[in-house]
């Protein structure tokens, strides 16, 4: 099971109490984009094998929105941070590059 962080409210607690929200990060395919943008935007996800970013919502708590970036192998949280951020931090990348050096992040 997940143990997760909120950073809104800093509360620390089980998965269940928290709401998946999908891949972070994503490039939002605006008005007047080809079809096939915004094809991909709705529809395809990365879903890999080590690291990932998601998002997260804090459901039975302070009910606000959050990115964790995890290993989908292990189940490790390596950080959570705020929902506001467009690409993830270099503290958060610097703490998975300490604890799996051989990653590198997807283009």
């Amino acid at each position: 099971m997940l143990l997760l962080t909120c950073p809104n409210c800093g509360v620390t607690a089980e998965e269940t109490e928290f709401a998946p929200g999908g891949e972070a990060h994503l490039k939002r395919a605006g008005p007047g984009c080809p079809d096939d943008a915004f094809e991909s935007y709705m529809f395809a996800r990365a879903n890999p094998r080590g690291v990932h970013f998601e998002r997260w919502r804090h459901a039975y708590g302070c009910g606000k929105w959050f990115h964790a970036a995890r290993c989908t192998i292990t189940l490790e949280v390596f950080a959570t941070y705020a929902a506001q951020t467009p690409e993830p931090p270099a503290e958060v990348l610097a703490t998975i590059r300490a604890r799996r050096p051989d990653w590198e992040p997807r283009s």
